[in-house]
């Protein structure tokens, strides 16, 4: 064989060899990047932040359980993936069998947070890529309450809350704030972290408390009952008028001359009670002036007398219409 056909093969191969290691190199990086069990975390969580549940649901291989299906879709589901920053994932860990374990460290609202996700090996692809998928699991449920409210928000989308409590599907990891924002009522926003399926985040409670707006209309209402009640107490010449407030004397009231007033309007408290919203006893002072006529003495002296009162309501509220309804004894 010749020198020259000796070097020629010699050359075939060795770039057959290096051909061979380029290949091997090659399916190697893949298998260490797009095609490592990391890689369907990486879209799973891509999905999780675009809003795209359904896309989602189909990586994780998750069924969703018997609960509200609203935050696993559009503007919820990016809110929650939204907090979730400061994402690093770890090396997989073997599980036994074709399974791996893929840690995740992140954070969410400044706390440190760890997550794994079970993946296991679904064969090759092109002969020499592993697929890797999720091991097939369960959505796990966020609970929430609120106190007289048959509606509230999560996380920036109205749901409903049949009898004041709802369960919700939700993926994770991620965080999960409801809060009630009405033009009566309302209750300060709470937030609930959901790492993981084995990991159940504790229920959220919303504290329901009537608004300020609420509680100046129910005022205006009450100051109007009284000034009204006072103002014909006044017109009709009565010491004892179908009103919270009243005066007793052995004195004998010079007609014309009785005038009522209110010197303390009570201050309106609404608390919930027994599945309705109720007004507190409302307690004031009404005052009344008059000209008095001693029985005995036939003196003449002016009548100038502050008396307490106290009176409860009915609270009716329909829509935007509120009816407050005094409740008096006589």
């Amino acid at each position: 064989m010749s020198q020259a056909l000796v070097k020629t093969a010699a050359g075939w191969l060795l770039g057959l060899m290096l051909a061979i290691v380029g290949a091997i190199i090659s399916v190697n990086l893949v298998n260490s990047s797009v095609a490592s069990p990391q890689q369907p975390v990486r879209e799973y969580l891509e999905a999780l932040q675009h809003g795209e549940g359904e896309r989602a649901l189909g990586l994780l291989r998750a069924s969703v359980p018997d609960a509200d299906p609203a935050m696993l879709d559009g503007t919820a589901l990016q809110t929650s993936a939204s907090r979730i920053t400061n994402v690093k994932l770890g090396a997989a860990v073997a599980r036994g069998g074709n399974r791996v374990m893929v840690p995740m460290d992140y954070t969410i609202d400044g706390s440190q947070l760890h997550t794994e996700f079970l993946l296991e090996s679904t064969g090759t692809e092109w002969l020499f890529f592993h697929k890797w998928s999720f091991v097939p699991t369960t959505l796990p449920t966020v609970d929430v309450t609120v106190v007289n409210s048959s509606e509230a928000t999560m996380n920036g989308v109205p749901v409903n809350m049949p009898g004041g409590h709802n369960s919700f599907a939700v993926f994770y990891p991620g965080e999960y704030e409801a809060s009630l924002n009405g033009q009566y009522f309302a209750a300060p926003s709470t937030r609930a972290t959901v790492s993981g399926r084995e990991a159940p985040a504790a229920p959220l409670n919303l504290l329901t408390h009537a608004t300020d707006e609420l509680n100046q209309a129910v005022s205006a209402r009450v100051k109007e009952f009284l000034d009204k009640c006072a103002a014909e107490a006044g017109q009709q010449q009565r010491l004892q008028p179908d009103c919270p407030f009243y005066h007793v004397t052995n004195n004998r009231v010079v007609d014309g001359t009785i005038k009522w007033s209110i010197t303390q309007y009570p201050k309106v408290t609404i608390e919930p009670f027994d599945g309705k919203w109720v007004v507190a006893p409302l307690d004031g002072k009404a005052k009344i002036t008059a000209q008095q006529i001693d029985l005995f003495t036939g003196a003449v002296s002016p009548l100038n007398e502050e008396h307490d009162f106290s009176f409860t309501t009915r609270l009716d509220i329909d829509g935007d219409t509120i009816k407050v309804t005094p409740l008096l004894t006589f």
